[in-house]
């Protein structure tokens, strides 16, 4: 069930400020954000140096349009992050899936490890070695349970070895390309898509005169 604003509400005021949690959310990148090739790496350089001066760590995932966040810290520094974030208009339909007090974190990495969830720009090496998304693509996190979520969490976090950055044979951490490498494809893609729907058009049209 979707986190509505006052049970966010209550789930905060029930947490010390200096304890440890774990914020997941997940949203929707708006049109304009997705034909901007450069918002990934702006987030990314944004978020590294907050992170580091606040023990932020966690991990980023985004596909089919939508973005997953795992946010680990100080409850204070997380919630100040969340009101930050949740303003942000280059998304929408923002949503909490998980929010609760850890012993530990699950990431460790300040700098915010970014996963981009879409077969199609996956080596076979990096299809063979994330074979367990499987039951989570096409990348649709919205509504996901509390336990779908720590499913996911669980899996991906193990993402962050040796051979799965090398096996996969390009470079981003644990799973493909680092974000600003494949804006622009993703950005291609859509050009390409919306060519092939205008050819398929003038087609039809060709066939009814």
């Amino acid at each position: 069930m979707p986190s509505t604003r006052s049970n966010r509400i209550k789930q905060w005021d029930k947490i010390e400020a200096s304890s440890l949690v774990q914020l997941v959310y997940v949203s929707t990148l708006t049109i304009a954000s997705r034909l901007n090739t450069s918002i990934f790496e702006d987030v990314e350089v944004h978020a590294r140096d907050y992170n580091e001066q606040h023990g932020i760590t966690g991990t980023l995932c985004y596909g089919n349009g939508q973005f997953l966040q795992c946010i680990e810290g100080e409850k204070r520094h997380v919630f100040a992050l969340q009101k930050r974030i949740f303003a942000d208009n280059r998304h929408k339909n923002v949503e909490v899936l998980l929010l609760q007090e850890i012993d530990h974190r699950s990431f460790t990495d300040w700098r915010m490890r970014l996963l981009f969830l879409e077969r199609w720009l996956w080596s076979p090496a990096t299809k063979e070695q994330a074979a367990q998304l499987s039951p989570f693509l096409p990348f649709a996190p919205h509504g996901w349970s509390p336990d779908r979520t720590g499913q996911f969490l669980q899996i991906i976090k193990n993402f962050d070895t040796p051979p799965h950055i090398k096996a996969a044979g390009i470079t981003y951490n644990a799973l493909g390309n680092m974000f600003r490498h494949i804006a622009a494809p993703h950005q291609a893609f859509l050009i390409i898509q919306g060519f092939l729907s205008v050819l398929l058009v003038v087609a039809l049209v060709l066939l009814y005169l």
